[in-house]
Formats: C-alpha cells, structure tokens, sequence
C-alpha cells in the first residue's frame, strides 16, 4: 500500500522531534552526572510524576491515548497554575507547609518585595524567588514527558507540528535558563498561561464525553471563561512580558540571553497568534448549528 504524503511528513517530524528530545535528556543527565547539577533531579521528577498519572489513568479511566494524554495535560495545568505542596524546612523542623506554585509563588512575592520591585529587571533576570526553580524544573519535566507522550502514540499531524514546535521551544528556553540560573522569574510568568490551558484541555475532554450542544448552560460558560482566560492569561501576559524585554534589552549583559528570551517570546507570541485563530474556528464550528437551528425555526 502506497504511503501518503502526510504519514511520511509526520514520520519526518517524529525522527526529528525524537532526536532533539534524547539531546536533550542526554545534556541533562550529563549536568546530574558530570555536573553535579543535583537541582536539577527535580526535571526527572517531573518527569517520571506525570508520567505516573499517565499509568495510572490507562489502567484506571481509559487506554485510549487522546484522552490519557489530555488528562495528564489538564493535571499539568491545575497543579502547576494554581497549586502544589510545598514544605518549609529550617534547621531539619518542618515550620510549615503552604500551597504555592505559579499563581501562589506571585502572591507570595508580591507580599514579600512589594509589586514594582519584584518586577525590577534584576530581579527578573538574576533573582530567583522561592520555589520558582524548583517549579520551572518540575514543568520542563513535563513538557519533555508529554513530547515523548505524543510521539509514542502519534498524536500530532502536519510536516512541522504546532504542538512539538512549541515543547521544542519551551524545552531549550527553559534548560538553558536552568542551566545558568538567570531569568528564572521571567519564565515563571510566562507559565501563567497554563490557567489558560485548563479550559483548552477541559474542552478536549468535553468533547470526547459527549457533551457538544453548544446551548448548554455548562458550553457557555466554558466559552466565556476559555476566552478571557486567552485574553488575559495567555495574550496580554506575554505581550507584555515582550514588551519589558524590549524596554530592558540595554539593561541585558552582552550575550545569548536577550536574543534567546526575545526568541523564546517571540515563538511563543506566534503560536498565541495561531492558537487564537483554532479557538476562533472552533467557536464558530460549535455555534454554527445553534445558528442553522435558529434560522430554520424563523
């Protein structure tokens, strides 16, 4: 049987994708092993608990690899936007333990430094605020699990796929940034867009149970609040985290770090940019027989 064009450029983009991620793992373990970069075991765990939820929903909830592998996307989202246990130990006593991940990591800096001068360009560049390193190693360790996800089960199409373009991205902004410890807390506000990202994989799920009748109370609500959250959490945050590059670039040290963040930005604007127009077809696509219906009823 002849093979199509569109299997043999995704079997492209599958070598490629693949290639670049054992790079990848490669340079880190040499960082754990040779470098005795120990902080960074934190990606592996990442990593291997995603990994884990991905076992434990195939053998629990479904084997159908969509839905496992936006189930495990949603659980990357919730935990890593809005919550996460984290235990403050000081002279071996455990004082006290608080949620805080991206959203409570801002709180928590907010109250601690005040609002403008957590957003100083030092800060962003060469701070680093608690928990955030931890934090960011925890996603990238992610991102690698879910690349690996959706090449194992070929969850991806087109000869340069959107979806493995933007980990691809992710994965060298974030290590590099790890890698030297500079522009933790600039990377940490990108990832407010995962608040975003609940409702794109709720979305995913709702559609595969069913539930697709776009007058549903539960659908409009969905919609109302998977719009503002690309509008504010996604959109603006990252233009003008874009902006405040741009504004700062005289302040950057002569180097890969400006390039690489205006890089990093400017892909992730991109996709925004391509993401904002699926979200838009898909809004239509779904009201489109409510309309149809409507006009038929007139």
């Amino acid at each position: 049987m002849p093979r199509t064009f569109q299997s043999s450029s995704r079997d492209k983009a599958g070598s490629f994708f693949s290639a670049t991620l054992l790079l990848w793992l490669v340079s880190v373990l040499f960082e754990i092993v040779f470098n005795k970069r120990r902080e960074l075991f934190y990606i592996l765990a990442g990593a291997c608990f995603y990994q884990l939820a991905n076992w434990v929903i195939r053998v629990f909830v479904s084997r159908e690899p969509l839905f496992v592998n936006t189930s495990v996307s949603l659980l990357h989202s919730t935990v890593t936007s809005t919550s996460g246990l984290v235990a403050n130990v000081s002279l071996g006593n455990v004082n006290n333990c608080n949620v805080q991940l991206v959203v409570f990591i801002l709180v928590n800096q907010w109250f601690i430094s005040g609002f403008e001068q957590m957003f100083e360009h030092t800060q962003l560049v060469e701070g680093n605020w608690p928990w955030a390193y931890e934090a960011l190693c925890f996603s990238c360790g992610y991102f690698a699990y879910d690349q690996w996800d959706m090449l194992c089960y070929h969850l991806y199409s087109g000869f340069i796929p959107g979806i493995l373009m933007h980990h691809l991205i992710l994965l060298i902004c974030f290590t590099l940034a790890l890698y030297r410890h500079v522009t933790i807390n600039y990377l940490i506000l990108t990832l407010i867009c995962e608040l975003h990202s609940i409702f794109l994989h709720v979305r995913k799920l709702r559609r595969m149970a069913g539930i697709r009748d776009a007058k549903s109370r539960i659908v409009k609500v969905e919609w109302v609040l998977n719009w503002t959250m690309f509008v504010f959490a996604r959109l603006v945050s990252h233009i003008l985290i874009t902006v405040k590059l741009i504004i700062d670039a005289s302040k950057f040290e002569k180097g890969i770090q400006w390039p690489l963040a205006m890089f990093g930005m400017a892909g992730m604007n991109l996709l925004n940019a391509f993401l904002g127009i699926d979200l838009f077809n898909a809004f239509r696509r779904e009201r489109k027989p409510q309309l149809n219906s409507q006009k038929r009823r007139e």
